[in-house]
């Protein structure tokens, strides 16, 4: 099989895919409509006290209803939609009234069916009422004679028959080529109702930072012992040997000048491994291409160093804070590592753009893509929760995009401002 052909069976099953998870999120609504009205006949069985005790389980009914929808949208299409506050486990009739996610789902409970629902309807009724155009209407046309039409077409002869066939296939088409975007579509619809609400956010952020903080100086203070203890047990050593030898060659000077000739030459022996110690030393802390010449030849290292097809694209116009660079750069490594050890790609595309000019702030966008066999799950590993908390230190977004059987697309975003001269290459 060609990579052609491959390549328009694989966008040909993903569409499909597509079309099947339209219908199915048009019969998942159902249930939501059946919830939302089971909270609302609780809500309204409040002032006899029955609605006590039927609203806690409602809502938490509810609440794994928009949950569920959430975890669709960010397994189907990407879209990331930030949960409220889970209800306390014993929560009453009155903590439910008073969680503002509860008013938030349930105004989706509502309108999801009625507006989403007629969204995601359209490419699952294109694509049916084109396979029947082209797999029944030819067989049914003549029976039916002059009572028979498709759309617009008057199915009662032979060539009008292949007409509407033709026609047909273009409503199938139709529907296989709308069916991702309107999927998007409705995830973003559902983003704009269930995401949570923005103080919960706001708190949720700042306890992010906090905990990111104290997580990044746990990490510098062993850092900083790890330093010290290589500095201590290599180059100190060898430093302290080299004084000792320094002391004994200045003693052997005068009454024995071959010794000390050997000696001086013990020395310059035992500078070179101190030297290399600190060497080694330094690249353990930043690499010196990084440190020379920026993040994009600094990656561009990286693609050279792996054994994948690795395209690398930089559209940077200078140097960014070091930090910033820094956990690029280890970021980016840690995905190369991971597409090349977990999803059997063969090609990665690199992508790091600065944006000086966002709505947002500035900042550094790294896009990095493989052809690999997707499914990538943080939670499985430790790799991609690693680049995760490196970015949170930075108030940076990280966004893992891994359906199975590909590609896998990870975007990650760092606010920062060029604020260094152009030494790189790129």
């Amino acid at each position: 099989m060609s990579s052609k052909s491959r390549s328009l069976r694989t966008a040909l099953s993903r569409r499909s895919a597509a079309v099947g998870r339209c219908h199915l999120t048009g019969l998942l609504d159902l249930r939501v409509t059946a919830v939302g009205a089971g909270v609302v006949g609780a809500l309204l069985l409040l002032p006899v006290g029955l609605g006590l005790r039927l609203l806690p389980p409602a809502a938490a009914a509810l609440r794994r209803c928009a949950d569920r929808a959430r975890q669709r949208a960010a397994r189907w299409s990407g879209v990331r939609i930030t949960g409220p506050d889970p209800l306390p486990r014993a929560a009453g009739a009155r903590a439910v009234l008073a969680d503002a996610g509860f008013w938030r789902e349930l105004t989706w409970a509502w309108v999801e069916p009625m507006m989403g629902g007629l969204l995601v309807a359209g490419p699952p009724s294109l694509v049916v009422y084109g396979l029947f155009g082209v797999l029944v209407q030819p067989f049914v046309w003549r029976p039916l004679d002059d009572g028979n039409w498709y759309a617009f077409v008057p199915v009662h002869s032979t060539g009008l028959m292949l007409a509407a066939a033709v026609l047909g296939l273009g409503f199938t088409a139709a529907g296989l080529v709308l069916a991702p975007p309107v999927l998007r579509l409705h995830a973003r619809w559902g983003q704009r109702l269930l995401a949570a609400p923005r103080v919960t956010e706001l708190r949720r952020r700042v306890g992010e930072l906090t905990d990111s903080r104290a997580e990044v100086l746990d990490d510098r203070a062993a850092e900083l012992r790890r330093i010290e203890r290589d500095l201590h047990d290599g180059a100190q050593a060898r430093l302290v040997a080299l004084g000792m030898r320094l002391d004994s060659a200045t003693r052997l000077l005068e009454d024995d000048p071959p010794a000390a000739r050997a000696a001086l030459l013990e020395m310059r022996e035992l500078s070179g491994r101190a030297l290399e110690d600190l060497r080694g030393l330094v690249r353990g802390i930043q690499p010196p291409v990084l440190v020379d010449r920026g993040l994009g030849d600094a990656v561009r290292s990286l693609a050279l160093d792996s054994f994948l097809d690795v395209d690398v694209d930089v559209r940077m116009a200078g140097r960014l804070p070091a930090a910033v660079e820094s956990a690029a750069y280890f970021a980016v490594n840690e995905l190369l590592a991971n597409a090349a050890k977990h999803s059997g790609a063969g090609r990665v595309g690199v992508l790091l753009v600065h944006d000086d000019t966002d709505a947002g702030g500035p900042q550094l966008r790294v896009t990095v893509t493989d052809d690999g066999r997707g499914g990538a799950d943080p939670s499985r590993g430790t790799g991609l929760s690693g680049v995760r908390g490196r970015l949170a230190t930075f108030d940076g977004s990280f966004v893992l995009h891994s359906p199975q059987g590909g590609p896998t697309t990870v975007t990650l975003e760092i606010p920062c401002a060029s604020s260094l001269p152009k030494t790189s290459s790129c």
